[in-house]
């Protein structure tokens, strides 16, 4: 969400899994399996797929254009094949690639360097967007974020959760707003869950938000009607 306006500027793509005879599993069960068992490589191919095709039909229904933003997990964006995946998603939907928002975690970008270099230089080819993921937590460097040249850092939920009562939380906010705002980047803070924390953030500068504040996830058909909202 736009933190001052709040209108819808993008949704993030999330894996839920309904089992028959389970019932609804958690993603931190399922997904280390399937990282370990390297199943989350088709499984991410297909989320992909999805999202672009999700993303185009909304544009086709008549609402707004808004990011499709997409997780890579580490196995993922290793293997072979990953930019094909990515430009036939967008080829076979019709999605135009700016409107697709792939996010990286610092640990991605700092394995094999130069390999990882290269694949983000054919990922930006394609026209899409790249963001840093739970950002803070990790050890980008100032120059390897000019290097990478993504488009956005995303605030970790672990610092955004107590920046009203916790002044640590708070300093490494506004730091992380204040060095995006400075390297051109966009910024948003994930976790956001009280007005109080929105408050601050929008203080802060920070120009885009998301957290049960404003929404729990949404099944396809429910977030259709959640951007019909006025």
């Amino acid at each position: 969400m736009d933190a001052d306006s709040g209108k819808v500027t993008g949704v993030e793509a999330l894996l839920r899994w309904n089992n028959p005879e389970l019932g609804d599993i958690s993603p931190a069960r399922f997904i280390p399996v399937a990282e370990d068992s390297g199943l989350i490589v088709p499984i991410g191919a297909w989320v992909i797929e999805q999202s672009c095709r999700q993303a185009q039909t909304w544009r086709q229904a008549g609402l707004p254009d808004i990011i499709m933003s997409v997780n890579l997990s580490a196995l993922q964006f290793r293997r072979a094949g990953l930019i094909e995946t990515v430009a036939g998603a967008l080829a076979r939907s019709g999605l135009p690639p700016h409107l697709l928002e792939l996010e990286l975690t610092e640990s991605i970008l700092l394995q094999d360097v130069e390999n990882t270099l290269d694949t983000v230089r054919q990922l930006k080819a394609l026209g899409i967007r790249l963001a840093i993921d739970d950002f803070g937590t990790g050890y980008t460097s100032l120059s390897y974020l000019k290097r990478f040249a993504v488009d956005r850092l995303k605030i970790d939920q672990s610092f955004v959760r107590d920046i009203h009562t916790d002044p640590d939380d708070a300093a490494i906010v506004s730091a992380i707003i204040q060095l995006a705002r400075s390297l051109r980047l966009g910024i948003i803070a994930e976790g956001v869950e009280t007005a109080e924390q929105l408050a601050f953030l929008r203080e802060a500068g920070c120009s885009e938000v998301q957290g049960y504040l404003f929404s729990r996830p949404l099944a396809p058909a429910a977030m259709d009607a959640f951007l019909r909202m006025p």
